[in-house]
């Protein structure tokens, strides 16, 4: 409903007559009923309609077992597996202190058995002394969109110990250490770590092209930057890392266009991303250790060059759409989908 209520709402629509028009031309080309196109592609702005990557085709992209090897997926899907496999294999990516399945926490190569308020307080007082931190940053191992992640401060320790405990003993979390993000973001949004998504694609050719790129931010005092979370998305020029003049809100968020962060009222036009090259250079390198077929990267610019957050098997594709203004531009793109859609 609120995906049809931004559709109705939206005042730079195209006319009734070239949606149709569009919509039965999508079909026979397609050859599916394109509800996707009541997503973004009713707007006046999209005008190169053909060039946006249908559902069945989004399908192929994400699901295809030509494309994606099941024990790549099982690594970069897993935060917990992807941030072990990272440290043996010095990626850069945010500490991992500890960890805990329900009431075992991982630590320093021991099991400690939580079973009670005062133990998760002397267990994680002891990693803060250790690692020298104050502040720590949860993931579930396997949700998606920022589900579930949370920050913790020694001073949660003293005032929220109750709803901690029962948070974390009922459930299964990744422990790293909080990212301290490039000052130039920070300008932008500071209250969140503002990722990029940075989507890298195995041609047939066998080599790694990065086909997608744009940036999360949050808002308000939300930790999480996920679009799916609230958030909402920029574009990247792939060529230059320059963000694109607007950002966006997924339809279930509002659907809405904005130039500016809604905070800082920063103007995203013409912001160049800090280390975008090291950025391409970290998610090529890393691509060609997990050369699984399609991939999402995470990246955080810090103040020392870009880390890796997480890797996703299972990249939204139709937020890179937008982003990039239809996939299907891409010719690596074309020729790998023409390819699955032979088998």
């Amino acid at each position: 409903m609120n995906r049809l209520k931004v559709f109705l709402k939206y005042p730079n629509k195209k006319s009734f007559p070239k949606m149709i028009k569009e919509v039965v031309i999508l079909m026979i080309k397609k050859r599916e009923i394109p509800f996707y196109y009541f997503k973004y592609l009713y707007r006046k702005e999209a005008t190169n309609y053909l060039d946006y990557v249908s559902f069945k085709e989004q399908l192929l992209l994400v699901d295809h077992r030509a494309l994606h090897n099941p024990d790549y997926v099982a690594l970069t899907n897993n935060k917990l597996y992807f941030a072990l496999f990272c440290e043996r294999t010095s990626i850069r990516t945010p500490k991992l202190t500890s960890y805990n399945l329900e009431s075992n926490f991982f630590f320093n190569n021991e099991v400690v058995q939580i079973t009670n308020k005062e133990k998760l307080k002397t267990f994680f007082e002891t990693l803060f002394e250790t690692h020298k931190i104050d502040a720590l940053f949860f993931r579930p191992p396997s949700d998606y969109g920022g589900k579930g992640c949370f920050k913790m401060t020694k001073l949660d320790l003293q005032n929220n110990l109750e709803d901690l405990y029962k948070n974390l003993v009922h459930g299964n979390f990744v422990h790293t250490k909080v990212i301290k993000q490039h000052d130039d973001i920070n300008k932008i949004h500071s209250k969140s770590v503002n990722t990029l998504r940075i989507v890298s694609l195995l041609t047939l050719e066998g080599n790694i092209e990065i086909i997608s790129a744009f940036i999360r931010f949050g808002v308000g005092d939300s930790v999480v930057d996920n679009a799916t979370s609230g958030g909402f998305f920029v574009g990247i020029d792939l060529e230059n890392g320059v963000l694109k003049p607007k950002g966006h809100y997924l339809p279930e968020h509002g659907g809405k266009e904005i130039t500016e962060h809604p905070d800082s009222g920063y103007k995203f036009e013409g912001f160049k991303i800090p280390y975008y090259k090291e950025v391409c250079d970290l998610v090529l390198d890393t691509a060609r250790i997990i050369p699984d077929g399609l991939i999402g990267w995470d990246v955080a610019i810090t103040p020392n060059g870009p880390i890796i957050i997480e890797a996703n098997a299972e990249p939204h594709i139709p937020i890179s759409n937008i982003a990039q203004g239809g996939l299907l531009k891409n010719k690596h793109v074309k020729n790998v989908l023409d390819e699955l859609k032979k088998k």
